[in-house]
């Protein structure tokens, strides 16, 4: 039996809990939309199958039972996949590290890159742009949905820099004169070239994250411990 099987039985076993010592269920948070997808290969690997309604795209369900009797899944923004783990409503869930250093949550512990999910966030400006003038005048208006890491990020190059959060359609903004810039996750860049913007600053490389509450690590150890090991060889 190959090492990643060991890990995965070892992780379901510790997640049925017996009656006399029972715990409750196990859930982990998913982040919906492209990651998801990228991510069921290793899910799978990990011998986690959701039921069917999971991939049905007309339910309405957010919640949703496995093959594990004692391990569910929901289904959430990767935004909120952190809050749910950070807070505890969720004792392990799947980001990109771009949403842990956004929130820098004290209570998730991120031990494992799953390799998925990659891109990269950079800040991108209209075509012909000229940055030196306002980047001389040390204030710069952008539109975000990162406002801490793009604030980082300019203080780093002696720049202030006034963010516009925003939750979608970032590219729109500095064509309508809303921004001057704009911080995002960038994968293939067509959108960015479709909208007149091109990319002037890379800031960091984008992938998902394994991530676990850290209370959950401490009162659930040998069962949080199976589970990050049959996500390391899923991933191997």
């Amino acid at each position: 039996m190959s090492i990643w099987k060991k890990s995965c039985r070892r992780a379901a076993r510790l997640s049925s809990a017996s009656p006399e010592n029972e715990m409750p269920n196990l859930i982990m948070a998913l982040p919906k939309g492209r990651i998801l997808d990228e991510l069921m290969p290793v899910l799978k690997k990990a011998d986690i199958q959701p039921e069917d309604a999971f991939f049905d795209d007309k339910s309405r369900l957010l919640r949703f039972k496995t093959n594990r009797e004692n391990v569910e899944l929901i289904r959430v923004r990767s935004f909120d996949a952190a809050t749910f783990v950070a807070f505890g409503a969720a004792q392990i869930g799947v980001c990109g590290n771009d949403v842990l250093a956004e929130f820098d949550y004290s209570e998730i512990y991120a031990p494992l890159d799953l390799g998925v999910g990659k891109c990269r966030m950079a800040a991108a400006a209209p075509v012909g742009y000229n940055a030196n003038g306002f980047d001389r005048a040390g204030h710069i208006r952008v539109a975000t949905k990162y406002p801490n890491i793009t604030k980082k990020y300019y203080q780093s190059k002696g720049i202030q820099a006034e963010c516009v959060k925003l939750s979608g359609a970032m590219e729109l903004a500095p064509t309508v004169g809303l921004c001057h810039r704009i911080v995002d996750v960038v994968s293939s860049g067509a959108t960015l070239k479709a909208n007149g913007l091109v990319e002037i600053d890379p800031i960091m490389d984008v992938s998902a994250r394994l991530i676990m509450n850290r209370t959950a690590f401490k009162t659930r150890p040998d069962e949080m411990t199976a589970w990050l090991n049959a996500f390391k060889e899923a991933v191997q």
